[in-house]
């Protein structure tokens, strides 16, 4: 499982122009699955990115996590992290997992991930063209991988 974090003042999801979801200041996951990903996967990533300090303390220094601010999160399926560009100009997904394994996989992500923060968190529309805005606070981007924790 590979994501993109940001922590975000803002940020929404929108479907044709319609807004799906949006959050205040928190965390916004771009989520890619693999194939081989599984619940410890998730686990793992979430037990990280709720406790990766990340936001300002009153001294400005990165010094506490979501838990801490009681932040919102939004999480937005997004295969395309997994692309290989190894080989000529077209990216290959050959490594993100087909829908039948992700799709769950990404609802349990999320369900697992509200119950860990203690409140509903927002998403993305699962496998549809979606238009995600964001005000990225900082910045602050970090890339994590699962597989990566061996």
């Amino acid at each position: 499982m590979r994501i993109v974090l940001q922590r975000v003042s803002k940020a929404s999801v929108s479907i044709e122009g319609n807004k799906i979801s949006e959050i205040g200041p928190g965390l916004l996951i771009l989520l890619g699955i693999e194939s081989s990903d599984d619940q410890s996967d998730i686990d793992w990533l979430i037990r990280k990115i709720i406790n990766m300090r990340i936001f300002d303390d009153k001294n400005g220094k990165m010094n506490l996590s979501l838990q801490d601010k009681h932040g919102e999160a939004l999480v937005v399926s997004q295969f395309t992290l997994h692309a290989s560009t190894k080989k000529g100009n077209r990216p290959s997904f050959i490594k993100a997992a087909p829908p039948e394994i992700s799709k769950p996989l990404y609802q349990s992500f999320c369900e697992t991930f509200s119950r860990e923060i203690d409140h509903p968190l927002e998403r993305g529309l699962f496998g549809a063209m979606m238009e995600v805005s964001l005000v990225n606070d900082g910045p602050v981007t970090i890339i994590m991988d699962s597989q990566d924790r061996y």
